[in-house]
């Protein structure tokens, strides 16, 4: 992508920038329409096919030359938004497979699995997805870009691509009927190593779950 691409004052649907900014904006206005709440029996399908455009969006990102942002020092944007409600409501719907388990980095030799919550992980990509559209819509285009994509390497990326794995253990269990285990008592204040994992594991079978996703039950 050339400097005069990323520094057009014109809004070309076929821009790089423009495109990203219309795939994170669609993502941050669906998110927070599921966390209200109105369909909960299809949170889960719902959020896993807009995790799954997010990260298309992040693929591009990061196969893209780095951006090198105008300024030296990012401009001040003041306090972030809260999501605490966000966070809250999409809890309260991801209940009881809202936590899970996983590796951070697989590349790193005996890493024990940790306890992650989808609700805390979709909080926090929207953080900074959020401060990179801030920048988007004061005009800071470059700016931007470079948020997004430098923070998709250092956190959402990745923290995307956890969530999106555990929306797709959810919904193959329940559809191919299999049993899913639920990490009884366990909260990410704590460490997580496989003998735990193992002896918290309680039992919660797909049936919970297939009924508020309106799906149909096995025999």
């Amino acid at each position: 992508m050339s400097d005069a691409t990323l520094h057009a004052t014109t809004q070309n649907p076929d821009d790089f920038a423009v495109q990203i900014a219309d795939q994170i904006e669609s993502f941050l206005v669906a998110v927070t329409e599921v966390a209200r709440g109105d369909e909960p029996g299809s949170t889960v399908p719902f959020l896993l096919l807009e995790v799954s455009q997010l990260l298309l969006a992040g693929g591009r990102l990061g196969a893209h030359e780095d951006i090198v942002p105008d300024e030296r020092y990012e401009p001040d944007l003041g306090p972030e938004a809260d999501v605490d409600e966000l966070r809250e409501n999409l809890a309260r719907l991801l209940d009881p497979v809202d936590i899970y388990s996983e590796v951070f980095d697989p590349y790193e030799p005996r890493t024990a699995p940790v306890p992650a919550r989808i609700s805390d992980d979709l909080a926090d990509v929207i953080t900074d997805l959020r401060h990179g559209m801030a920048h988007y819509r004061a005009g800071r285009t470059v700016e931007a870009l470079w948020w997004w994509q430098f923070s998709y390497f250092s956190n959402w990326g990745s923290t995307a691509s956890a969530t999106l794995r555990a929306l797709h253990s959810v919904l193959a269990h329940v559809r191919l009927d299999q049993p899913l285990e639920e990490l009884d008592g366990l909260d990410t204040d704590q460490g997580m190593g496989d003998e735990t994992l193992e002896a918290e594991a309680g039992k919660v079978m797909a049936e919970e779950i297939a009924g508020p996703l309106g799906m149909h039950q096995g025999k």
